[in-house]
This record gives structure tokens, sequence and C-alpha cells, in this order.
């Protein structure tokens, strides 16, 4: 069974700078793909990025130009970088990897980590 566990969040006045970390229990070479949501509250969860197996990286536009993904396969880690970060990114950031096993598709969701973004 593949964990996925948060780490890095907190709270952060507007303008400030935050790093997300995603560790797996496993290797992340054998994800698909892997990536970041977030759910504000009262909101549905939306996709804030995600990288793919061959490192081909995506960004929602609300954060393109301020935040950034990435991974360490070695570490088994995936990061998401917050910077320029305004009130309305407070949210419950989740980890998201899927995993593809012939017809069969596998998604498993960290806990998440609180982003608390002051004004």
């Amino acid at each position: 069974q593949v964990q996925l566990v948060e780490s890095g969040g907190g709270l952060v006045q507007a303008g400030g700078s935050l790093r997300l970390s995603c560790a797996a229990s496993g290797t992340i070479s054998g994800f698909n793909h892997m990536a970041w949501y977030r759910q504000i509250t009262g909101k549905p969860r939306e996709m804030v990025a995600f990288i793919r197996s061959d490192g081909i990286t995506y960004l929602e536009d609300f954060a393109k130009g301020r935040f950034a993904i990435s991974r360490d396969v070695y570490k088994n880690l995936m990061y998401l970088e917050m910077n320029s970060l305004k009130p309305e990114d407070t949210a419950v950031y989740y980890c998201n990897a899927e995993r593809k096993a012939g017809a069969l598709t596998y998604d498993y969701w960290g806990q998440g980590t609180q982003v608390t973004v002051s004004s």
C-alpha cells in the first residue's frame, strides 16, 4: 500500500513563501504522474499542478509565475514551491499520485497539509 505524507504547511504572511513536500513510501518512478491539489474551505478540491513520469509539468493559471512543482526520484519526494503567496491561497494542500497497472488505475492521496496566508 502506497502512502503519501505531506509536510511544510503553516502560517505565512502575504507575499511570503512556503515549500511543501510529499514523501512517498515507495519509489515515485512507478507513478504515471504526481500532483498537488488544494481545497479551500467551502469549495471543491482543485488541482494546483502536476508532474508526469517524463518530468513534464503543468501549473494551473493561478499558480503560474508563483508556484513550481518538482520531484526528487532518488529521495521519493515531490515538492511544491510557493512564492508570492496570497490570502486566497489559504487551503489544505494534498499530494496525489496515480499508478496504472494494465487496465487498472490506482489513485493515492495524502492526508493534506494546511497552508494559511495572512493579509
